[in-house]
């Protein structure tokens, strides 16, 4: 009997995950906005049959209202410019083969119609590759883009987002598969009987349809959600085929596992068809004693000042700067934004007894993820360990700084990986959905006139 299969994302995080890393010597800094650095690691990560690439996005600079009000620690971090990911995902495309290409979109700075759009033509360009990251919007810095300051409310966020998916959905199932018969000798380019339109009127969207573009060759991208909320929760276990989460311990991860996956039977579900993702930072070293100081040498580039910035979209302008940093780490107020990972922040923080500098430099070096630093036997065992044990279905593989640590685990985690029987060594598939161990979902309007009949 095969052994259970771990999928793995490369989380491009330009030009690195880690708040200093920037500063490193190997890094390279261009990876931010050089569009050949983007194909060269994408096609890295396709070297070592990574499942899909994922890029996470913002419309907006973070930090840009302290920017305006003359806070210059913003200068000091990377990670402020990016390229716009789905026009990214339409160039990759074409310069790799087989590995997803998964971006994120908003759903409250965007209307359905373009993003089914757009989604459905990087699938077909991608011949049959390409994945939605659905997002409510996790900083207030995007609303002020968008003539929509005050950022709409958390809970009305994913009313919103439950109907925009609705939307795209039904978008992506406005033709049958054979719908376009091309008949040159009957003058017909299409069989009326198999558009549909959607005629969609809800709360906040009013959509006619159908869509200017074919079924995909998935029938669907993929779709991915990223919120660990109770409402991102419960759309995940509704919508999401693939759930990416930050968890640090191995029995919250699987109490995170059993909850979702838990909910999805109410919406007509298996649990197969979802994976659910953790992302983590590796430092690899060929000894615990190696990676221990890689991790170190990352940490001496990371200034005080800067580690508390990141803490800065939790606090709600309590002048967390202003708390003695070897103090008791205060209270993070209730959120608007990014609520799961102010939780998972103040947990961390109280089952460590950590002090607010421990915290800053904690969430600074992996963004509320957990590090994995060791030998790539020890990353391998691990990441077994919670495949096996009900953690995870695979993981969100977070570099620190580009491109040394994604090559260190294409050369070294992977085969080891392998070895143990737990990863691929070629591709299942061509498209996302197959490599990803997902069938491809029947046209909603297809399956209702075959019921009716």
């Amino acid at each position: 009997m095969q052994k259970k299969q771990l999928k793995l994302g490369a989380f491009l995080s330009v030009p690195g995950n880690h708040s200093g890393a920037w500063r490193h010597p190997d890094a390279v800094t261009e990876t931010d906005m050089d569009f050949d650095w983007y194909m060269r690691l994408a096609q890295l990560a396709e070297r070592g049959k990574f499942d899909t690439i994922f890029f996470q996005d913002t419309a907006a600079v973070g930090g840009s209202d302290k920017l305006a009000q003359g806070d210059m620690t913003r200068t000091k971090l990377s990670r402020i410019v990016k390229l716009e990911p789905t026009a990214t995902l339409a160039a990759l495309a074409v310069g790799t083969s087989h590995i997803g290409l998964i971006a994120t979109a908003t759903t409250t700075y965007n209307e359905p119609y373009n993003i089914a759009r757009r989604f459905a033509t990087i699938d077909h360009i991608s011949k049959g590759r390409a994945g939605w990251n659905l997002v409510t919007s996790q900083i207030e810095d995007e609303a002020g883009n968008f003539t929509a300051d005050p950022h709409m409310a958390h809970g009305l966020r994913y009313e919103r987002a439950a109907e925009f998916y609705d939307v795209v959905a039904g978008l992506w199932d406005s033709w049958e598969d054979d719908a376009f018969i091309k008949d040159k000798e009957k003058g017909q380019y299409f069989d009326p009987e198999k558009m549909h339109f959607l005629h969609h009127r809800g709360q906040y969207f009013s959509v006619r349809g159908p869509l200017n573009v074919s079924r995909s060759p998935q029938g669907r991208p993929v779709v991915a959600q990223a919120g660990s909320s109770e409402p991102g929760r419960e759309l995940a276990a509704r919508t999401a085929d693939v759930v990416f989460t930050a968890q640090t311990e191995i029995e919250d991860a699987r109490a995170f596992y059993a909850d979702v996956k838990g909910r999805m039977a109410k919406y007509g579900r298996h649990p197969d068809e979802m994976k659910i993702m953790p992302g983590f930072s590796p430092i690899v070293g060929r000894t615990m004693e190696e990676a221990q100081a890689k991790f170190q040498r990352l940490q001496d580039l990371l200034p005080d000042d800067v580690a508390l910035s990141s803490l800065d979209r939790f606090t709600k302008g309590m002048g967390i700067e202003n708390y003695p940093l070897d103090g008791p780490m205060p209270e993070l107020p209730e959120a608007n934004t990014a609520k799961a990972r102010r939780d998972l922040i103040m947990t961390m923080a109280r089952r460590g007894n950590m002090t607010l500098r421990e915290v800053a430099r904690s969430v600074s070096a992996a963004q509320g993820h957990r590090m994995l630093i060791g030998t790539p036997e020890y990353i391998a065992d691990e990441m077994q360990l919670w495949l096996e044990t009900g953690a995870a279905d695979g993981f969100n593989v977070i570099c620190n700084y580009y491109p040394g640590p994604l090559e260190e685990f294409v050369e070294l985690v992977i085969p080891e990986l392998q070895r143990r029987g737990i990863f691929r060594t070629e591709y299942e598939g061509r498209t996302l959905r197959e490599n990803l161990g997902l069938a491809r979902p029947a046209n909603v309007f297809a399956k209702r006139d075959q019921a009716a009949e």
